[in-house]
């Protein structure tokens, strides 16, 4: 993603903040500029780096003490309890728990064990889809290790890419995903595909022998490569100026992994759903308790009547009922060889009614036509045309 890519206006502030300190942290590793503002040769002296011999073992083992490993950050992963307790959050299910225990508290030891048991299967369907979903998505990691062409003490060899640090020289071709961001040394025919990074959906062409500016973005930076995006054509050599996080990629994940999980709109809808239900719930048992009182009931059997009243009130099949159609829905779409790691994610997708996206070139022929023009109190058809 280029400087002058939109981002959305959460993640504005932090994604400005992390791209200077970024940039900070690249050119104390580089020098006082940042690598595409240098000429190959320079990236090369203030890594300390021969690109004939590449790194020695010595200096491999210091700078893996100094750099750390070439991984990106990931969020700390759940476990099985901690899936199973999550399906209990939703505002309808806590107050099921509290119908089954009210039931329970006056005896009617069969309604509480009816509800208790809904509860249980709405928890294990939802359970069993997000952990399958998830053991799904760590079996894809680990079918994909990436590995690394490198040249070390005047030999090539292949790595895991995990080991590579700043200062390695990492030879590339046609077909290979580059391993970390790196200053290009040598280039031949070479084009990259930058969408993930750039949105871009044309491969982007790259030569050694330029110097950017300070304030080049991102997606015109010819004479730089970076974590995760695809060699199309050509073959080079690239000095690694960044790993891990402190790559594009990985910072952009730390901006993502800050941000705060929304529920989806059917959770928002069942959360009102289950707080309006209980409010209902309790005015009704309210204005049932005074009646009664003031009709002289005993007030042991006031207390029967309202809680039976309460747990009635409760749609005990409706959780069962929506976690059942999402996970049809979620069985369909991993039949389609989509994986959704969420099951109330399902629907979100259904509930989407406007997609916006400045990409012109991506999602259409490389044009955009401006049809209608709103205001406050009126609508104009327009016929102009604006090219990309």
């Amino acid at each position: 993603m280029s400087s002058d890519e939109p981002v959305t206006p959460a993640l504005h502030t932090k994604f400005v903040r992390n791209d200077r300190n970024s940039q900070s942290a690249q050119a104390q590793r580089t020098g006082s500029s940042l690598p595409f503002t240098l000429s190959a040769q320079d990236v090369a002296n203030s890594l300390h780096l021969q690109p004939d011999d590449g790194l020695t073992e010595q200096e491999l083992l210091q700078r893996k003490k100094r750099y750390g490993i070439n991984q990106l950050p990931s969020p700390p992963k759940r476990q099985a309890w901690q899936v199973f307790i999550a399906q209990f959050k939703s505002a309808l299910i806590l107050i099921l728990a509290g119908a089954s225990v009210l039931s329970a508290a006056i005896g009617n030891i069969k309604d509480a064990a009816v509800i208790l048991a809904v509860m249980l299967i709405n928890a294990s369907l939802g359970f069993y889809q997000e952990w399958r979903a998830e053991q799904s998505l760590l079996a894809l990691k680990e079918m994909l290790p990436q590995r690394a062409r490198v040249r070390r003490d005047g030999q090539k060899i292949d790595i895991p890419a995990i080991d590579l640090v700043p200062g390695d020289l990492v030879l590339l071709e046609a077909g290979d995903l580059i391993p970390a961001d790196g200053r290009l040394w040598f280039a031949a025919g070479l084009e990259v595909d930058e969408s993930a990074l750039t949105g871009e959906s044309q491969p982007a062409s790259k030569q050694c022998d330029v110097q950017h500016a300070f304030d080049t973005v991102l997606a015109d930076r010819s004479n730089m490569v970076y974590l995760n995006t695809l060699v199309t054509r050509g073959r080079a050599e690239v000095i690694v100026t960044s790993t891990g996080e402190h790559t594009e990629i990985g910072r952009l994940s730390l901006v993502l992994a800050a941000t705060v999980e929304e529920l989806t709109p059917l959770q928002v809808q069942l959360d009102q759903l289950g707080k309006r239900l209980g409010s209902i719930a309790l005015a009704l048992v309210g204005l049932l308790a005074v009646m009664e009182f003031f009709r002289g009931t005993a007030l042991a059997h006031i207390a029967v009547d309202a809680i039976a009243l309460g747990v009635a009130a409760m749609p005990e099949g409706l959780p069962v009922v929506v976690t059942v159609t999402l996970a049809l829905g979620m069985r369909n779409m991993a039949r389609q060889h989509a994986i959704v790691k969420r099951l109330a994610s399902v629907e979100t997708l259904g509930c989407t009614t406007v997609i916006c996206s400045d990409k012109t070139g991506t999602l259409t022929l490389n044009q955009m036509t401006a049809s209608t023009f709103f205001t406050r109190t009126r609508s104009l058809q327009l016929q102009a045309k604006v090219t990309d």
